[in-house]
């Protein structure tokens, strides 16, 4: 929601229209993972994910004048065990540098993910269902 807020206060009050935010975590033992500060940092959140169940939360967001809305989808992802060598060859590839939980499930990361049970595109970062709700609401066809 401050982001969405943030964006929408930066418009004039003319062009105002109703702005979109989202974000995302990963959440393993209670533990959130954001995005990775560095490499070392990448891969000891690779290696923590490594052999177990974690959940994605992706939390959506829309600011309007005098509205807004807010909706959370949490999806499970279980990853098979990784080697120091896949963790490495992945961290390589350069595209996890900027996610949360330091892989990215639209990419190479898939070859590693054993079961998902919830929402793909909420753990690529943006939740379909939940936004097309978020617009609908708003009076905003999604399509």
């Amino acid at each position: 929601l401050n982001k969405a807020r943030a964006g929408y206060n930066l418009l004039d009050d003319e062009d105002r229209h109703p702005v979109l935010g989202a974000d995302t975590v990963v959440v393993v033992d209670g533990e959130i993972l954001g995005k990775p500060e560095n490499a070392e940092h990448g891969k000891a959140m690779l290696a923590r994910l490594s052999g177990t169940t974690h959940q994605v939360m992706s939390a959506v967001a829309l600011m309007g004048h005098d509205k807004k809305a807010v909706k959370l989808n949490i999806s499970t992802v279980r990853f098979c065990p990784l080697s120091a060598t896949d963790i490495d060859a992945y961290w390589a590839m350069d595209e996890s540098h900027d996610k949360a939980g330091a892989y990215a499930v639209q990419g190479q990361a898939a070859r590693y993910i054993e079961e998902i049970c919830g929402s793909y595109s909420g753990i690529m970062g943006l939740p379909l269902f939940e936004t097309a709700g978020i617009l609908q609401e708003f009076g905003i066809t999604p399509y």
